[in-house]
């Protein structure tokens, strides 16, 4: 296992986070702009990166940054393609961006490529039982967000009944603000996104902060901070990793030192301590641990709280 985490660690790292055109040899192949859920202002977009041979396999959706408001599908591809190459179904999104879209449309878009993934779980040969989410910065937000959401929380209205579950089995968020709370009542930093100041929208800046949702059966999480970034701060997730902590949910944190926001990242060794994290709580597990959509953990091990 540790010689295929250096390889992805080595993917990200030096070739830039961009894609590149698939071979055999590299063990994957790419299915480019598959339509995974249509929107009234057009089709979202994921790009999907498939494992050769029979699967099913682990998925996960791999959710791009850019303070919900800019970046594409392409912007973790080099992480995408590295998951692709050890082994998992891996789904680049797109997402609607604000402040044309404001929340909760992101969470509804990230929540639609989870459902999709599962009701075409044969198709793409993914085991719907194992699928988890990778972001960073504003992406970090979103699956955190979902990792602590239930299917009865903070959805769209208007599922058909039987839909598939949203929830993820494992979570990894690096640069992650998870509680907007914290922000003061007259802070204009984030009303393009979610529609006002907090005094205005109290509501919104509670919905949208992954932390109000803690409870003990989200699935095991991993958080990445760099220990100078100074646009989002790093009690936010510190407190998130509090919570789950007490909660009892395998949950580990790690700190990179002297980075910034964007250092963070890219830094090799937080690559390889959060591809091993997903390696033991969501690859290692088969479908007798829990039904679709929910976890069971089996492992006490993963707690390293900072």
């Amino acid at each position: 296992m540790r010689r295929y985490l250096v390889l992805l660690v080595s993917v990200v790292l030096f070739a830039g986070l961009a894609s590149s055109p698939a071979t055999a040899e590299e063990g994957y192949d790419v299915l480019r702009d598959q339509v995974y859920v249509e929107r009234e202002s057009g089709p979202l977009k994921t790009d999907l990166y498939l494992p050769q041979g029979d699967g099913p396999f682990p998925a996960m959706i791999v959710v791009h940054g850019g303070a919900w408001a800019t970046g594409t599908k392409a912007q973790l591809a080099g992480v995408a393609q590295a998951l692709a190459k050890i082994g998992y179904t891996t789904a680049a999104i797109s997402y609607r961006l604000a402040p044309q879209d404001k929340f909760p449309a992101q969470v509804y878009d990230c929540q639609a490529a989870v459902r999709w993934l599962r009701a075409n779980a044969e198709k793409y040969k993914v085991d719907p039982d194992r699928i988890g989410g990778y972001g960073y910065s504003a992406g970090g937000h979103l699956v955190a967000l979902l990792g602590a959401l239930d299917d009865d929380d903070l959805h769209e209205s208007g599922l058909p009944a039987g839909a598939p579950s949203a929830r993820l089995q494992v979570v990894v968020a690096g640069g992650a603000p998870c509680d907007f709370r914290m922000l003061p009542a007259d802070s204009q930093r984030l009303a393009y996104w979610l529609g006002g100041t907090p005094a205005e929208k109290p509501d919104a800046y509670e919905q949208a902060s992954p932390n109000k949702y803690v409870t003990p059966d989200d699935p095991p999480m991993f958080f990445f901070h760099g220990a100078a970034d100074d646009i989002v701060p790093i009690r936010s997730p510190k407190r998130m990793v509090e919570r789950l902590k007490t909660a009892g949910v395998p949950v580990q944190f790690h700190e990179v030192p002297e980075a910034g926001h964007m250092g963070a990242a890219v830094d090799r060794a937080t690559m390889f301590e959060a591809l091993a994290f997903v390696e033991r709580n969501l690859k290692a597990k088969t479908r007798a641990d829990g039904e679709p959509g929910k976890h069971k953990s089996a492992e006490g091990e993963s707690v390293d709280g900072q």
